[in-house]
């Protein structure tokens, strides 16, 4: 039974960068740092794996491999971002904060069931902030949703 997730990874440009937003700026502990000189089929890197400890002891997870290229892009929401719970009260100064701090910082979007606003981490990835209102998740099923979805969806491009 999987219990739970430990941690999510990410490529990053820079390492001390993608801390001070991450620990400076959101708050989050950081916790490891793990050189790699070799992989454990024995092909030499030279990479930092760098970890920020979560209030649910989960973490968020950074690679910084500077030999090696990557297509580091400002992702869409829709394509990939990384949603992190907080408080409401929290969710509002952070807004604060990341508009005083001059980072790009979007929201208060109403979700029905969650309040968000977004940031964009040095490295392209929009960071969703989320807390949780008191509506729940709505009456239709999950599996409701997604089988009316896969009835009335487009065809792909």
């Amino acid at each position: 039974m999987i219990r739970g997730l430990h941690h999510a990874a990410y490529r990053c440009r820079d390492s001390e960068e993608t801390r001070r937003f991450y620990e400076d700026f959101l708050g989050l502990k950081f916790a490891h740092a793990l050189e790699i000189a070799t992989t454990k089929s024995g092909r030499k890197a030279n990479v930092l794996h760098t970890f920020y400890e979560m209030g649910d002891g989960s973490f968020i997870a950074f690679f910084e491999e500077p030999e090696a290229a990557f297509d580091f892009k400002e992702q869409r929401d829709f394509d990939l971002h990384i949603a992190l719970e907080v408080g409401m009260e929290t969710l509002h100064a952070m807004l604060a904060r990341g508009k005083e701090a001059g980072i790009e910082t979007r929201g208060v979007s109403d979700h029905g069931f969650i309040h968000s606003i977004y940031f964009r981490d040095p490295n392209g990835y929009v960071i969703e902030l989320t807390a949780k209102t008191e509506e729940g998740m709505g009456e239709r099923s999950a599996a409701d949703i997604l089988s009316d979805w896969q009835k009335a969806k487009p065809a792909a491009a």
